[in-house]
């Protein structure tokens, strides 16, 4: 049986989706509750990689603390720097993000996790 691994928010209705496609699938699902476990650098770092992007890619920028901690997307930091934001901000990592083997990929749309299937 394949394995997924899901970092998501339950009380997300795109992450609740994305989780019923991969049970849909008869994926084996290992969840990850990121607000209650978040991810380490390292591994938030492995995930931007595997999908090819940088982390200020990966940040909620509509997210209200976005604002509060006066960030922007253009902001000079290093990837070091974006990846410590996220991994003490865990509210301002997009979600749902899927693994299975290799592939990562944001669940926005749910839908989109079925490309790595």
């Amino acid at each position: 049986m394949k394995q997924a691994t899901i970092y998501h928010n339950p009380r997300c209705s795109k992450s609740r989706q994305t989780f019923q496609i991969l049970e849909d699938n008869h994926l084996a699902i290992n969840e990850v509750r990121y607000l209650e476990t978040p991810p380490s650098i390292e591994e938030l770092d492995a995930l931007c990689e595997a999908m090819n992007i940088e982390p200020q890619e990966l940040i909620r920028t509509g997210e209200p603390l976005f604002k509060e901690l006066g960030l922007s997307v253009s902001d000079e930091r290093s990837r070091m720097g974006w990846l410590t934001i996220m991994v003490e901000n865990p509210k301002l990592i997009e979600r749902p993000i899927v693994k299975v083997g290799d592939q990562v990929v944001i669940g926005r749309p749910p839908e989109k996790v079925l490309t790595i299937l």
